[in-house]
């Protein structure tokens, strides 16, 4: 029976894994085999699985039997192919032990240079070397790094002993230590090792690779590399591989230098090479910022006004070689990559090769000049784009190079940057903006209350609430920057302040707030929008082409569906009439009809209203021009208009000819113990009929008068929250005698459309009964969340933390729809609605709209249309083209098969 292999080799031209081989090798991996392969300079080495971490994790720290043998195997190979033997006091091999996982997670994880010095091998590489300052430098490198990584020990203490040298000797650089001095350097390493630990440094080789090799598989579970992974979904049980590889040295000379560089501008995508060397140095030194990097090209020395030469000026020969495994590499994986390099002796050694990180930016310009340089097609380039990532294009951001006094840091809830005054309610921020001023509304949490202070805001900061909280939904969908649940605030509306630990910040000072990472700082920072390119045009173009499911916005104000249309949406899938009525010339009628005591009360309220509904819906139908505008009619529960604040109580009873005992009363009467699950919906609808009447009556008006102009209108009227099918019928009624009540008023046709959203299990499991009257169905996910889960998304932040910890959820179900039972849900819904009325339109308006991997799951399921906040329409977009790319290709492999 042959053993398992947990071991691959690769080095001399050859190995014996390949590029495809990621999940299994590491994305390093994978690509020291692949250059081998191609015949690249790789100093030989070899590769550990990520089966093994694994392994490794599932066995209490423990390794398979097979893996000592194999790896004693793999490094006797090395030691043939670079002509040296580990340990060896006159000839020794030198090793590196880094990680790489098949995900990048650039300095997540731990790397050890150097490995296989002791105080008798530094001899044999002295005189090998011919270079005692090397040897030695060499050798406090490999003592400071494997202490920090195996050991444990702070990298200071290591650091302190060099600067206690250079203040002795008047140096300025570590570079102006001597081989006497790194002596005198390492003797200190190996004392304050040995007081730390109890017991001396490691001196036995074999000792020393499997303490790195046992580190950098326990370096997966590390905190940052934890971190790392939750921000960006890297599922925790890939693991990493660990990859041990001969030593190249750049720091042997002035003919030696290790660099780092991107085949293409990163940040830019402008197809230039671009990356930073250091002569006499290793790979750390670059990073670490101990010394200032030089630029490789003489282009990129002179757009950053730097006087040190160039790669290209000092090392000419060996930069022309490393410019054609630049043109090489990035032909063969048809994609920017990142390289690391090391050149000793005037011999060059490529020690990795992966795809860059790049901006958004970055991206969409390599992908389409890719197209266009015919190395992949546009069905490739359209799958290179991370659809989250299009919110660094859509949003402002803040400027990289300003400095930033960060003093609290809540949820990313909606991203982009803005600075302002600090103002508590959202009144003073509609008063202080009609004034000219920029403010930030900071509020426990939001209600539709605020919904003014919150667009006439340029970003909000809530203490309370999540990422699919109130005040997160509505900003996301007004493009407004906001930061939830900075729990670290502690506002004080009486005293219009809020406090950090022993800071306080008052009305009136300035504070920038970052969506993208959830930074609260203090000041105004500078912030940049970036220029939507031709190449997004080119490549969401492309992505239209390619995609089946259609995009629309949610949207109930002109501004939004103008800002809708520009960015792609195909008509309105949510309209929330409810944000319509807070407005000040409305919440007045709206108030009387609530407090009204009968029928009559509540009608001539309403007849106020009408009027200024028509409006809004005109407005709608004139910027969608002929696109579909789905019309939720009245959702929130009635008490949720009513005022809370004394004075506002008294002004509502005088605007309405009653008292303010009445007001309150009727505020008592209306409060609730649960209202997300009381009287709202459409169970308003049938304890008021004539709030929908009103409703109806104006959206049927406002489509006629488009009608009558010759102009193009398709209404879709949304029945909120229904359980039953008897609950949809009452108010389908309802509205198709409006509609014909008009119809035959105006002598027009009307062609409309009812249908309801599936925001309750019950509605979900009974649709197959529920189509037989209804013409769509619109999931509202952020409530069939809730309900599914028992879960509300306002407070389950405070506990959902330690669900993910428990590894209950591995992502925020509120945020990325949960497939396996609101998706179950969806699915069964969809299949019953169709069976029953094959034409049915299904979409979603949740949230979930604008999430990819939601996105994705719509078209799996066969949904015929996604909504979401306007600005994550081109994501949208963007993500339903991948999900039909990976169909097809899905469907290719299977017909290839």
């Amino acid at each position: 029976m042959t053993a398992h292999k947990w071991v691959y080799s690769f080095g001399d031209g050859k190995a014996e894994g390949r590029a495809d081989m990621r999940n299994l090798l590491g994305g390093k991996g994978a690509g020291l085999a692949e250059m081998s392969n191609l015949g690249l300079p790789v100093p030989p080495g070899f590769t550990a699985t990520t089966e093994v971490c694994t392994y490794y994790y599932s066995n209490t720290n423990t390794y398979p039997e097979e893996l000592k043998e194999q790896v004693s195997k793999a490094l006797a190979q090395v030691e043939a192919l670079a002509g040296a033997k580990f340990g060896d006091t006159q000839n020794p091999l030198l090793v590196s032990v880094r990680s790489g996982a098949r995900a990048s997670m650039p300095g997540m994880m731990d790397t050890v240079l150097n490995l296989g010095l002791n105080k008798e091998t530094v001899e044999g590489l002295k005189t090998r070397s011919g270079d005692p300052r090397f040897a030695y430098d060499s050798y406090r490198r490999f003592i400071q790094m494997y202490s920090n990584v195996v050991l444990g020990m702070e990298h200071h203490m290591f650091e302190e002993v060099i600067e206690d040298v250079k203040r002795a000797k008047s140096y300025e650089q570590d570079t102006q230590l001597t081989a006497e001095d790194w002596k005198d350097v390492i003797e200190s390493y190996l004392e304050i090792v040995e007081k730390d630990q109890g017991k001396p440094f490691p001196q036995d080789v074999q000792e020393q690779l499997w303490g790195a090799i046992g580190a950098v598989f326990g370096s997966w579970m590390n905190p940052r590399a934890i971190t790392y992974r939750k921000l960006n979904d890297i599922p925790n049980d890939w693991g990493t591989a660990v990859n041990v590889q001969a030593m190249v040295f750049g720091n042997c000379g002035d003919d030696c230098c290790t660099g780092v560089a991107f085949t293409r501008n990163p940040s830019t995508g402008e197809n230039a090479f671009y990356g930073e060397y250091l002569v006499n140095a290793q790979g750390e030194d670059v990073v670490a910022g101990i010394r200032t990097p030089q630029n490789i090209t003489i282009k990129g020395k002179e757009q950053q006004g730097s006087k040190l030469p160039a790669m290209e000026e000092v090392m000419g020969a060996v930069f022309a070689q490393l410019n054609d495994v630049r043109l090489k590499l990035e032909k063969h994986y048809r994609d920017m990559q990142d390289i690391e390099f090391t050149v000793q002796h005037g011999k060059l050694y490529m020690l990795q090769t992966r795809t860059g990180k790049r901006t958004a930016q970055a991206a969409m310009k390599i992908a389409v000049d890719l197209v266009q340089e015919k190395m992949i097609d546009e069905r490739e380039a359209v799958k290179r784009i991370d659809p989250k990532s299009l919110d660094q294009l859509l949003h402002p951001t803040l400027d990289p190079k300003a400095e930033k006094t960060v003093v609290a840091k809540g949820l990313p809830a909606s991203p982009g940057a803005a600075s302002g005054l600090v103002v508590f309610s959202a009144d003073e921020a509609e008063e202080r903006t009609a004034a000219g001023d920029k403010v930030i509304l900071c509020r426990i949490e939001t209600s539709p209350e605020d919904i003014h202070g919150m667009h006439a805001a340029q970003g909000i900061v809530t203490s309370r609430g999540g990422m699919t909280s109130h005040a997160a939904v509505v900003a996301r969908g007004m493009g407004r920057a906001c930061v939830a649940g900075a729990g670290a605030l502690h506002m004080d509306y009486a005293k219009q302040q809020m406090t950090v630990k022993d800071l306080v910040i008052k009305k009136g000072d300035v504070i920038t707030i970052d969506g993208s990472t959830g930074e609260v700082m203090l000041g105004e920072i500078s912030t940049v929008r970036p220029e939507l390119s031709g190449d997004f045009a080119t490549l969401m173009g492309w992505a239209d082409k390619i995609r089946r499911l259609r995009v629309r916005a949610n949207a109930e104000t002109p501004l939004d569906a103008d800002m809708a249309r520009k960015f792609g949406a195909e008509g309105i899938g949510l309209c929330r009439t409810e944000h319509m009525f807070f407005d000040a010339d409305r919440i007045t009628s709206m108030r009387e009809m609530i407090i009204a005591d009968d029928e009559q009360g509540r009608r001539a309220a309403l007849a106020k209203l009408e009027p200024m509904q028509k409006k809004d819906f005109v407005d709608l139908f004139s910027i969608m021009d002929g696109l579909p505008v789905t019309i939720r009619l009245l959702d929130p529960p009635l008490h949720e208009f009513l005022p809370n604040k004394e004075e506002e109580i008294e002004a509502v009873a005088k605007a309405a000819g009653v008292s303010a005992d009445k007001v309150r009363r009727r505020t008592h009467q209306l409060h609730e113990a649960n209202p997300m699950l009381g009287h709202r919906g459409c169970r308003l609808g049938i304890s008021y009929p004539e709030i929908y009447e009103m409703q109806a009556r104006a959206i049927f008006l406002a489509a006629i008068d488009r009608i009558k102009a010759g102009k193009p209108v398709v209404p879709e009227v949304m029945i909120p929250l229904i359980a039953t099918k008897k609950e949809f019928d009452i108010l389908k009624a309802l509205i198709d005698r409006v509609a014909g009540e008009i119809s035959r008023q105006e002598k027009v046709e009307l062609k409309y459309s009812v249908g309801t959203m599936i925001e309750l299990p019950r509605a979900a499991l009974r649709a197959g009964e529920v189509a037989e009257s209804a013409e769509f169905f619109s999931f509202g996910t952020n409530d069939l969340t809730q309900t599914t889960f028992g879960l509300s998304r306002d407070d389950a932040g405070t506990f959902l933390p330690d669900y993910y910890k428990a590894n209950v959820f591995e992502q925020d179900p509120f945020a990325t729809i949960d497939q396996d039972g609101v998706g179950e849900l969806i699915r069964m819904a969809a299949e019953r609605g169709r069976a029953t009325r094959p034409d049915i339109k299904l979409g979603i308006c949740g949230e979930h709209g604008g999430d990819p991997a939601s996105v994705k799951f719509c078209h799996r399921t066969g949904l015929n249309y996604v909504s979401c906040s306007p600005y994550r329409v081109p994501i949208a977009r963007l993500a339903a083209a991948q999900a039909a790319v990976e169909e097809d290709d899905c469907k290719g492999c299977k017909a290839v098969a």
